[in-house]
């Protein structure tokens, strides 16, 4: 389980498709000094949440399945490319984003950013299988990081984010067209699977 405050960066080394489907994506991941991930831990690479395979000095490898590469935008992913990394929530941590699984709903295109007050707002493609459970107000995580839904209609939503989420996130460097990982808040999840149809 994770937190949505991002607080370290990877940028991809590799992400080699393998014979059969999936890929292994290895990452060169800020805090791991700090955080000393094993083989087995479980880490959010951009809201997605993997298992780390091999750890070798900074280099964090995964096991990308097909499953998780249609659900997301890991497959996208290139050398060079830099990633948002949350190390999964210790007892004790303090909670200041929401509850994050890592289990992606969907992706969605950034349809417009622009300048507000000393930050940014970004509207975003609300897709139709989980429109009813992105509101104004509510959590939402984007690519791994924890949001408040600043508003929404029929086909989008925004988001608005400060200083400090577009110096820290991949957020900052999503320009209008890039596709973003969505997972809606799990308490919403369970709300709308609970209503009966």
């Amino acid at each position: 389980m994770f937190s949505g405050l991002i607080a370290n960066r990877g940028t991809v080394v590799t992400n080699e498709p393998l014979l059969g489907g999936g890929t292994t994506l290895v990452l060169r991941c800020e805090g791991v000094g700090t955080e000393r991930p094993e083989v087995k831990d479980s880490i959010a690479i951009n809201g997605v949440c993997l298992t780390v395979t091999r750890v070798r000095g900074d280099d964090l490898s995964f096991d990308v399945v097909p499953e998780t590469l249609e659900r997301s935008t890991l497959g996208a992913l290139r050398a060079g490319d830099r990633t948002n990394v949350e190390y999964s929530l210790r007892v004790g941590d303090r909670m200041g984003g929401h509850f994050v699984y890592g289990h992606v709903d969907a992706t969605a295109a950034v349809l417009s950013r622009s300048t507000q007050g000393q930050g940014e707002r970004i509207r975003i493609e609300r897709p139709a299988p989980i429109a009813p459970m992105i509101a104004e107000k509510a959590f939402v995580a984007v690519d791994g990081v924890s949001l408040t839904v600043a508003s929404a209609d029929d086909g989008w939503f925004e988001i608005a984010l400060i200083p400090e989420t577009l110096a820290r996130t991949t957020l900052g460097d999503r320009p209008p067209g890039a596709r973003v990982n969505i997972e809606i808040d799990p308490l919403a999840r369970y709300v709308y699977a609970a209503i009966p149809r």
